[in-house]
């Protein structure tokens, strides 16, 4: 592998992990904690993610229990969660907080299937910049004369088959995500 790929390689890595970040919250119609980030919880003056102020437990295929470590803010987690607008039921049994998640409906499961497509093209996007950004360094060397014509073109190559490499992993976890979702 040449050394301009290796340069963005943390890049690569970046790109395939926040694609994994970005399609883990979409709804599968199973319980799956993961939906709850990006969730804050007004807690002590401080706005915390839910996980910092409560235990997230999967008690079944359709329900989370959230026990908080103080009681105190339970009533905030329940708002936190029912503003959040996750398209979940939520019971506050004072000790603890349940959350239901609803069965799917086939429109709902092709819209989270849309969700993930979208978000996939999001990233083939960033892979396409990434190969830009690396391809432009490569020319600019052989316009300097650092490197020879048949090193660029070899180059070159070696960055489509890293970057088709990228895409295919890509759409393995699209795919992998789709079938959760259609699951019945």
């Amino acid at each position: 592998m040449n050394n301009y790929i290796q340069l963005k390689k943390e890049e690569f890595d970046r790109v395939i992990e926040f694609f994994k970040k970005d399609i883990s919250n979409i709804k599968i119609g199973r319980a799956n904690p993961a939906i709850l980030e990006g969730v804050l919880v007004e807690a002590y003056g401080v706005k915390n993610p839910v996980n910092a102020v409560a235990n997230i437990s999967v008690s079944d295929a359709r329900s989370m229990v959230l026990a908080p470590w103080d009681k105190g803010v339970s009533k905030s987690i329940e708002k936190a969660i029912i503003e959040a607008n996750l398209g979940v039921g939520v019971v506050n049994e004072g000790d603890k907080i349940r959350i239901n998640i609803p069965q799917m409906t086939q429109e709902n499961r092709l819209d989270s299937v849309k969700k993930v497509n979208e978000k996939q093209e999001k990233a083939k996007i960033s892979a396409r910049q990434l190969r830009d950004e690396i391809k432009t360094s490569i020319e600019e060397a052989f316009s300097a004369k650092e490197i020879g014509e048949d090193d660029k073109f070899r180059f070159i190559k070696e960055l489509d088959e890293e970057i088709s490499k990228l895409n295919d992993n890509i759409k393995e976890l699209r795919d992998k995500k789709e079938k959760e979702i259609m699951e019945i």
